[in-house]
């Protein structure tokens, strides 16, 4: 297998690079300031928590509606390009646009807007994955996807904390170097884009015969039906739903639990940068070790390792201890996502890719709703975030053994299917030796 990326792939890597800079405002410097602004308006710590995870959670529901629907008219011929286009407009526009409120709700109400710009851009980005690459290289350029993420992602992010934290030295005040990070982390999510809004074709899609929304309404209609006959696919979305909600939740509340359990700024901004270069390399090496192991066996070590994180944070109440969760928490994140993802785009049709990944997106997105409303409503109840831990834990715990169940099922299906293939062809009086490993896949 080639490991030299191709120009094509290398642009669809690229956006990863982009949009992970709004994610790793998402949590770090955006809750920093969220908080801050809240504190100031006489909001309490756990109020403000809450407060931010309803954000999260309504941008989560929006983009979780609409994506089916979206994903369905975008494998229409020449429409996931545009569709792509405008989503990631809003997530831009929507994250330089966190430079101008004053007041708690406004500041929500523009993040929601960038959040939903941002999420539903990867709806589409997402089911690219099949028009960029082949099968074999799924795993290898869906990784290389999440790693330069993370790497690239923080040239912007080391530009903003040096504005942050240099401020007075400048001449400006932290909030307006705040301000100005945000549109910074803006510009490059759009600028790093441009080469794949240059050289991105759909090479996969339906042709439709009227091009009507009754078509697309049908279309999406019998593919939720498709699922009901497809446990394969079906089992493993319901999986990934449970494990990617504490995966989703612990990116995005981690500062602020941070927060909560009295650690410093600096000490959370530099150990969730430490997360993003512990994560470059060993996303890229959870790549090469799916060329050598089935992609199912590595993605229920990554559960199991949350699982452990979230136990660990249960305990935490220092720095360093938040420093070695962060390190732990590197090693996991990018390979969790990226083989989940590239292990969904090889058992989905290739013309339906952004049907399939709008629901992909439901039980992403769903997930993450649960997750984050779960953690504001335990937080709220019990007065402390350890409650809302102790739920996200569970999560973990019910998505690996869903997904167990699916990888046992995917299994004893392929050998099922090398049975019968050998079956048929002695019927035909032909009478080859089959490879032994002829139905396994590295699924």
């Amino acid at each position: 297998m080639k490991n030299k990326m191709s120009k094509l792939e290398k642009c669809w890597v690229l956006y990863d690079v982009g949009n992970s800079a709004f994610t790793l405002l998402v949590s770090t410097i955006i809750p920093i300031y969220f908080k801050n602004m809240a504190s100031a308006n006489g909001v309490s710590d756990s109020d403000s928590t809450a407060y931010l995870s309803y954000a999260i959670s309504l941008s989560t529901l929006i983009v979780a509606l609409i994506g089916p629907i979206l994903g369905t008219v975008a494998d229409n011929k020449n429409h996931k390009k545009p569709l792509f286009t405008f989503f990631m407009m809003l997530g831009v526009l929507g994250c330089a646009g966190l430079a101008l409120p004053k007041s708690v709700i406004l500041f929500l109400a523009v993040f929601v807007i960038a959040r939903v710009g941002f999420s539903g851009s990867l709806i589409f980005y997402d089911s690219m994955l099949v028009d960029v690459t082949t099968d074999e290289r799924m795993d290898e350029v869906s990784s290389h996807g999440y790693a330069w993420g993370y790497i690239g992602s923080c040239i912007p992010f080391l530009l903003s904390i040096g504005l942050i934290f240099g401020a007075d030295y400048i001449g400006i005040s932290g909030t307006a170097a705040t301000m100005l990070a945000f549109v910074i982390n803006a510009a490059w999510w759009g600028l790093v884009t441009i080469p794949l809004l240059k050289n991105y074709r759909q090479n996969y899609y339906v042709e439709t015969k009227s091009g009507g929304a009754r078509e697309s309404f049908a279309r999406l209609s019998n593919v939720f039906g498709e699922l009901k006959n497809n446990k394969r696919v079906l089992l493993f979305l319901i999986a990934f739903f449970f494990y990617i909600d504490g995966v989703y939740t612990i990116i995005e509340m981690a500062t602020s639990y941070g927060k909560d359990v009295g650690i410093s700024d600096t000490s959370l901004l530099l150990a969730l940068l430490l997360t993003q270069v512990v994560a470059f390399p060993c996303a890229i090496v959870f790549g090469r070790l799916a060329q050598k192991f089935k992609t199912r066996h590595l993605i229920s070590v990554c559960i199991a390792a949350y699982f452990a994180v979230a136990v660990y944070a249960l305990w935490l109440d220092a720095a360093w201890k938040f420093w070695m969760m962060a390190t732990i928490v590197g090693v996991f994140q990018g390979a969790i996502q990226a083989l989940s993802r590239s292990y969904f785009a090889k058992i989905i049709p290739k013309e339906k890719s952004s049907e399939y990944f709008g629901i992909f997106d439901i039980f992403g997105k769903g997930a993450s709703f649960m997750g984050t409303m779960l953690m504001g409503i335990s937080t709220q109840l019990f007065d402390t975030s350890r409650a809302g831990v102790v739920v996200i834990a569970a999560m973990f715990v019910v998505g690996f053994i869903l997904f167990r169940l699916q990888a046992n099922a995917e299994e004893g299906g392929k050998q099922g299917e090398t049975y019968l293939h050998r079956y048929v062809a002695n019927e035909n009086n032909v009478y080859e030796i089959e490879d032994e490993n002829f139905a396994e896949e590295r699924f």
